[in-house]
């Protein structure tokens, strides 16, 4: 593709990749790339040694729209990302350029779209359950299992709450934004280490998860020890100091299903 020729002055092919590269990832930081030390891939130096060569960018792209998606890019991000490798490899500048989305050719457009589709169409067919980001079961799954937890109990004649009950877990953090979603994946890691016994282990919304757990002895200690583990990460990450702390709550299970929702819808 000829209007993406670059500078001829440039000696080696790899020169001129290492430099494609450099004013991608920063035209692409300066569109708003959420985080920086994950841009780089594999598929980025396919795009830019495909660009060097003016070769046909189709099978590269498509490899970089879904290695996007496999890093839990969303497609307006990894359009915008691809706007930034137009800009900065069309045409001649002086190192200012607007990463416009609008005027990307639609026959590259096209494969990075269709490679970012079919990787998020394979992962939710396999993982339609789970939150894609922190790996938490859904609210929609612990719904499920809930009713499952309720029949068993009906059929033998005592109330759930006996043997179960809901631990929720809530996060002090910022509305929005990056350290919320990031104090989320930490919370969500620590409760899959301590609760890994066949306990659900869900999320209900942005920043608040609930785990279903037998009533034992231990539970208190178990709670203890996934709150300071939550405690000590937070902590350990200066990016995540607005998010202060999580609040470790046991609920109690209400008499019936119904009930057991509206409490979840309530957390």
């Amino acid at each position: 593709m000829r209007e993406w020729s670059l500078d001829r002055g440039a000696v080696h092919a790899q020169g001129r990749e290492r430099a494609l590269r450099s004013r991608w990832r920063t035209a692409s930081l300066a569109a708003g790339w959420p985080f920086p030390s994950d841009w780089a891939s594999e598929a980025v130096d396919a795009v830019c040694a495909a660009v060097v060569a003016e070769e046909d960018l189709a099978h590269p792209l498509a490899e970089l729209g879904a290695a996007r998606a496999e890093a839990g890019v969303g497609l307006a991000g990894t359009l915008q990302d691809l706007a930034a490798l137009h800009a900065v490899a069309t045409g001649t500048h002086d190192g200012l350029v607007s990463a416009d989305p609008d005027a990307v050719p639609t026959a590259l457009v096209r494969p990075t779209a269709l490679g970012w589709a079919d990787v998020v169409a394979r992962l939710s067919a396999g993982h339609e359950v789970e939150d894609p980001l922190t790996g938490l079961t859904t609210a929609g799954y612990l719904r499920t299992r809930l009713h499952e937890v309720y029949r068993e109990a009906e059929s033998g004649g005592r109330p759930a709450g006996e043997d179960f009950t809901l631990l929720a877990v809530s996060l002090d953090a910022p509305a929005d934004g990056y350290p919320r979603m990031m104090a989320m994946v930490l919370v969500a890691d620590v409760l899959r280490t301590v609760f890994d016994a066949g306990e659900t282990a869900s999320l209900l919304r942005s920043a608040t998860a609930a785990v279903l757990t037998r009533r034992a002895p231990q539970l208190p200690a178990r709670c203890l020890r996934a709150r300071r583990m939550v405690e000590r990460r937070l902590a350990a990450d200066t990016a995540l100091r607005a998010c202060r702390e999580a609040r470790f709550e046991q609920v109690p299970l209400p008499p019936d299903h119904r009930a057991a929702c509206d409490l979840l819808a309530s957390l």
